[in-house]
């Protein structure tokens, strides 16, 4: 037994036989909809149609998500300020175009002794940064790099 749902279809619970005799005579298709309920339900509908249909949907919903940018900054721990500020500048852009900014610090070599420079530098950045995004994930060291992650405000 089965609750037959459909346009043009009575709403009525019948036998399986019955219902796909009721589809073939409309030369529509019998498709399951909710195998869980009790009675299973089975709408009378155009198959070829409805796959059609929920195609559509789904590129539709595709279309509009919002795809996240991530754009980087790469910074090193003795970066000058007219460097800096030109980087900020590049930063803000970022920003209020709406991507999340990773900010990195690149240690070359020996200069992984200046960890410390490296986080001022970017906590300075995230402090220039303050009125067009937040720090999303604060200065982390991960081999020769140390990254920060600034999301926009909204």
């Amino acid at each position: 037994m089965v609750r037959l749902v459909g346009e043009n279809v009575e709403s009525a619970i019948v036998s399986i036989r019955e219902a796909l005799q009721i589809a073939e005579e409309m030369e529509l298709d019998l498709v399951e909809i909710s195998p869980n309920s009790t009675p299973p339900v089975c709408k009378v509908i155009d198959y070829s149609k409805f796959l059609y249909e929920r195609k559509k949907k789904e590129k539709e919903q595709k279309a509009k998500s919002s795809k996240v940018v991530v754009k980087e900054i790469r910074l090193g721990p003795h970066t000058d300020d007219h460097d800096f500020n030109f980087k900020i500048k590049h930063a803000i852009k970022f920003l209020q175009d709406g991507a999340r900014v990773k900010v990195d610090v690149f240690f070359r070599g020996r200069s992984i002794i200046y960890k410390e420079k490296g986080e001022i530098i970017l906590l300075r950045f995230a402090q220039e940064l303050e009125e067009y995004g937040k720090v999303e994930k604060m200065p982390m060291l991960e081999g020769k790099r140390m990254i920060m992650i600034i999301s926009p405000k909204k």
